[in-house]
């Protein structure tokens, strides 16, 4: 015969191997992410080098094509100068990541702040929107604080991109990427973390 406290205790089991389950990760999820975004206004559509829009944001697919005219429109809707990120603001960018991933629980596997824009390969329980979002709400947060920006001043452009890594080759692939093939190293050095 079982007692009320073994049947809770058999539901509490029962109810912690669910939540266990539920936080695994899968065949289909993804190792990690390689995250991309911007500083505002420094990479807009119509761009030489190539740009995103609704119809090319997905992966392999084509950038829109260099559009000087559709540069020009964009520039000219800005509400602000393009952003460039001096060496103290990388520095404050790069440490807020490294604690919100160290609060969160993610995975910081590269990370790699650019004067116009950042990469970072990130393992974690959760969309890589949220952890992109975190990434830049945090980082304005902090230059904020520091006084680095001003405060009504918009320093990413929006959304980014999150490309899924599904095994260690691209991982791998997106490591060296970030840490090894963006030119001239800045200060702060590129972090290589760990892999997987």
């Amino acid at each position: 015969m079982c007692s009320a406290g073994t049947i809770n205790r058999t539901h509490n089991q029962s109810r912690a191997r669910q939540e266990a389950a539920a936080h695994q990760p899968t065949m289909t999820d993804p190792l990690a992410y390689f995250l991309t975004w911007h500083t505002y206004g420094t990479w807009l559509q119509g761009e030489s080098s190539g740009s995103v829009d609704r119809t090319h944001r997905e992966y392999g697919r084509e950038f829109v094509r260099p559009n000087a005219p559709l540069r020009t429109a964009h520039a000219s809707r800005m509400s602000g100068d393009a952003v460039t990120l001096s060496e103290p603001m990388r520095v404050a960018a790069q440490d807020t990541i490294i604690e919100v991933c160290n609060h969160r629980n993610w995975t910081l596997l590269a990370l790699h702040i650019r004067t116009t824009h950042a990469h970072a390969v990130v393992a974690a329980q959760c969309s890589p929107e949220r952890v992109l979002n975190d990434f830049k709400s945090y980082a304005t947060r902090a230059l904020r604080h520091a006084g680095l920006v001003e405060t009504d001043e918009r320093i990413w452009a929006r959304h980014g991109s999150t490309r899924y890594l599904w095994n260690a080759d691209e991982v791998t692939a997106a490591i060296d990427y970030t840490v090894n093939r963006q030119g001239t190293p800045l200060t702060p050095k590129p972090l290589f973390c760990r892999s997987l």
